[in-house]
């Protein structure tokens, strides 16, 4: 559900904006380019699988599936 993968990527967002940390030192700790972290923030550009692993992971989130909620 392409919703679901928006909301992750909204949310990486959110808690690298609010982290207090600088993109430059994020991309020094994760290994995600400085360039490629400016655009994903500026919603230009999405993440790999691995990219949003160690975004998730430096910022201390945990990304959960689940199954769906049968429709009734």
């Amino acid at each position: 559900m392409l919703l679901g993968m928006s909301h992750i990527f909204d949310q990486l967002r959110e808690m690298i904006q609010t982290s207090g940390k600088t993109r430059y030192r994020i991309a020094k700790d994760t290994g995600v380019t400085e360039p490629h972290l400016c655009k994903f923030m500026q919603n230009k550009a999405g993440l790999s699988v691995e990219g949003v692993e160690r975004l998730s992971d430096y910022l201390g989130l945990e990304i959960v599936i689940r199954p769906k909620r049968r429709k009734r």
